[in-house]
Formats: structure tokens, C-alpha cells, sequence
């Protein structure tokens, strides 16, 4: 039975239709800077918000009612809701999608059940995607919503919690490679403190370097070859999580040995939080090698927490395409709508709505960068502002030929610094607007 059979499937029209069910730039055909849309972009359903969330904030209960959701947490539901995400994927044209295992199977009396039900669902996710081609983008385990992960998950004091978690680790990396995921992802949503009374950040720490070195391990012993990513998130639901941004990410990989298997996944709305922006978070993680994949969503900056909306700032998808094209694309990474619809907004319609909007945004987002380089005023701007490292005492600076006593004598012969320029600011930020 079709859940959604008043829905068309939705195609590329131009951007002089004005039906809602259709895409007005994102075509996936369209090849820009040698490379189709598709592939630039990678587009990825999230499972969690789109066929779990329910509406409910932390003021007030659900909202939502999914006709194809009986409520239960029965694996006979679980199975069920597989079927209907795929029909949405279908008629949205969207080729990735990616999970948390609590999220597609539920929760059993022990352990053993627990990976009884992901067994039975992935068997059903598996049979979804040999039908429709779509593939996983990543998958990850949900070590954040049980009472058993309160003090963390990895970095938890409970021993026994640690063991749970690789237990729940090892499971889910099973299955995300029998499903083909290109990518593993570490979210540690109570991987940091609530208060520092209580908690020895160094033992904790160290015990997340452990535990993230024993999966590059196990992926070894099974031969799952996907990158491990994480997603920088610097508060909420602690106080403080260890994986904050993404200089600080970096900064831990390096320190346990990890920049190898690892990179980073950078979401929007935790940029936000972590008082930067996306832009700046991405060229960070870009500058270090480190740039793996995207959740596509924005946050309301007058709201000081993650509201997970779905994006239609041209600036930003913009912004964020430009670094992404700077570095050479997302590699097995994708543009991963991590971005739930407003508790408002009730009906199954409002689903393909965000997705579609969010779809054009990062589609014409794509274009604009694109022009942006093709015309090269930028970069040149850029390059000529840095020109003072390309010749002279900076290209010997950066060739390793000086140190403090020559470049003191450098400046004591020569007297005082080449005059500065202008940034041009605000002329830089007209310049962009030709393009939008």
C-alpha cells in the first residue's frame, strides 16, 4: 500500500515552474565544473527525523501523526516504516540515505535481541536497496538516548557502559558494511560533561582515543574500508562535548594517532552553536585534510539551541559550496539533510516541501559557486592580497630559509614594514551579491 500515492514523483522543471512538486534548479543531469549535480552533491535522507521524529520538542508532546506508524515499537512497525522510507527516497529522486541502528530497529530486552531486530531490518533495508539502487551514505550507532549512556557513552565512568557501547559499535559496523555504507559516523552526544566537580577530562579522553582506535581495528579485522567521520558539536545535550568544533576534533586525532582513517563531518547548525560559521568550519577542516561529509541543515540564530531546519539561505548553501569545490569535492561523503520539519507543520506533504527547498538551495548554491570561480575575481583578489609570500623575504620565510636572527637583521637594514592594503570588506561582499 502506497503512503504516499498523491505525491508525483518529483522532476526537474527549471526555475520558471511554480509547482511545488518539482525542482526548479537541482538537476541531477546537469554537469558543473565537469561533474553532474548528482555527484557533486550526493544527497542523503536522514532516517532519524524524517521517518522517527515525531514533533515533540522540550516543551511539548507529538505532533506528527504518520498514518504508516502504528506507534508500537514492534519489529513488524520497523519493518514497515522500511518500506515507506524507501517510497519517499523513490519519489524524491534522492540517492543516499543514512541511519542510527536504534532508529531502524528497535531496542530489545537484552543485547542479543537487540541485534536479533537490526538483523531482521537489515535484512529488509538491504532488499529495499537492491530494488531502488539507492545506497547508504553512512551508518552510526545511538549511544546518546538510552538511561545507560547518561554519563556518556565511550568516555562514560560506568566500565561496563564502555563495553556496551563497542559491543553496539561492532554491530553497527557490521551492518553498515553489509549494506554498502561508504561511511561510519561517531556522533558523541554525551561524549563530554555536565559539570567539572565530577569528571577526570584526561581518563575520559583518553578512553575515547582508545575506543575510536579499537573500531579502526575491528574495520580492519572485518574489511570495512568506508571513512570514519565525526561530527563536531561543541554543546547540547552536555554542557561541554569533547568533540566541540572542528580545530578541536583535529587537534584530537592528531594527538591519537587517528588523521589517517579519519575525517570530519560538519553540520550547520552545530557550527552555530560552536559560535562559527559554516564556512569557516569547513575551509578549517579542508585546510587539514579533514573535510569528509555535510549535514545540510541551519539553525534560528535567535534560538540558542539545535533547531535542525532545513536550508534555503542561498548565502549559505553558496558559502558552502565554494569551499567544498575549493577542496575538490566530498569524496564518499554526501550533502546529508540531518534537518527535521516544523512541529507545525503536521502534514506528509511538508516532507518532499523541505526536501525539495533544501534540494534547490544547495543545487543553486552549487551554480553560483561555480560562477563565482569560473570568473576568478575573487581568487584573484585573494591571491593578490597574499603576493608578498610569493617572492622575496616571504617566499624564503616559507622555503624554511629564515629564522628570528635573519629576520631581525632583515628589518634592521630595511627600517619599517611595505605599506598595507585595503581588505576591502565591504567591496568583497557586493561582489558575491552580483552572483546570488
Amino acid at each position: 500500500m502506497s503512503a504516499f500515492s498523491s505525491i508525483p514523483k518529483i522532476g526537474y522543471e527549471g526555475p520558471e515552474s511554480d509547482n511545488p512538486f518539482a525542482f526548479r534548479w537541482y538537476n541531477p543531469d546537469e554537469i558543473v565544473e565537469g561533474k553532474s549535480m548528482r555527484d557533486h552533491l550526493r544527497f542523503s535522507v536522514v532516517y532519524w527525523h524524517t521517518f522517527r521524529g515525531n514533533g515533540s520538542d522540550p516543551f511539548g508532546m507529538p505532533t506528527l501523526d504518520r498514518p504508516w506508524d502504528d506507534g508500537s515499537n514492534s519489529i513488524d512497525n520497523a519493518l514497515n516504516r522500511v518500506r515507506v522510507a524507501f517510497e519517499f527516497m523513490e519519489k524524491l529522486g534522492c540517492p543516499y540515505y543514512a541511519f542510527h541502528d536504534r532508529d531502524v530497529s528497535p531496542e530489545g530486552a537484552s543485547l542479543a535481541e537487540s541485534h536479533a531486530n537490526l538483523d531482521r531490518v537489515a535484512d529488509a533495508l538491504e532488499q529495499q536497496q537492491q530494488r531502488t539502487g539507492i545506497k547508504l551514505l553512512w551508518g552510526t550507532a545511538n549511544m546518546f538516548t538510552h538511561p545507560r549512556y547518561l554519563h556518556g557513552a565511550a568516555t562514560s565512568c560506568n566500565a561496563d557502559v564502555f563495553a556496551y557501547c563497542a559491543a553496539q559499535v561492532k554491530k553497527a559496523m557490521e551492518i553498515t558494511k553489509r549494506l554498502g555504507g561508504e561511511n561510519y559516523v561517531f556522533w558523541g552526544g554525551r561524549e563530554g560533561y555536565m559539570n567539572l566537580y565530577n569528571t577526570d577530562i584526561k581518563r575520559e579522553i583518553d578512553h575515547l582515543g582508545q575506543f575510536l582506535n579499537m573500531a579502526v581495528d575491528y574495520s580492519k579485522e572485518i574489511g570495512f574500508e568506508g571513512t570514519f567521520l565525526i561530527e563536531p558539536k561543541p554543546k547540547e545535550p552536555t554542557k561541554h562535548q569533547y568533540d566541540s568544533d572542528a580545530a578541536a576534533c583535529i587537534n584530537f586525532l592528531r594527538a591519537y594517532g587517528l588523521m589517517d582513517r579519519f575525517k570530519l563531518n560538519i553540520e550547520t547548525n552545530h557550527a552555530t552553536l560552536a559560535g562559527h560559521s559554516m564556512m569557516h568550519e569547513l575551509d578549517y577542516a579542508g585546510a587539514q585534510g579533514c573535510l569528509g561529509s555535510i549535514d545540510a541543515n541551519t539553525g534560528d540564530l535567535l534560538l540558542g539551541w539545535d533547531t535542525d531546519q532545513f536550508p534555503t539561505d542561498l548565502y549559505l548553501t553558496a558559502q558552502s559550496m565554494m569551499i567544498i569545490l575549493k577542496y575538490g569535492g566530498l569524496g564518499s561523503g554526501g550533502v546529508n539533510f540531518d534537518a527535521k520539519v516544523r512541529r507545525e507543520s503536521i502534514d506528509v506533504e511538508d516532507l518532499f516541501h523541505a526536501h525539495i527547498g533544501g534540494m534547490d538551495a544547495f543545487a543553486r548554491g552549487l551554480k553560483i559557486a561555480a560562477a563565482i570561480r569560473a570568473d576568478g575575481g575573487l581568487q584573484q583578489f585573494v591571491d593578490d592580497r597574499y603576493s608578498s609570500w610569493n617572492t622575496g623575504v616571504g617566499a624564503d620565510i616559507e622555503a624554511g630559509k629564515h629564522d628570528f636572527n635573519s629576520l631581525s637583521d632583515y628589518m634592521m637594514e630595511k627600517g619599517e614594514v611595505d605599506a598595507n592594503k585595503s581588505g576591502r570588506q565591504e567591496y568583497l561582499e557586493n561582489y558575491i551579491n552580483r552572483f546570488i
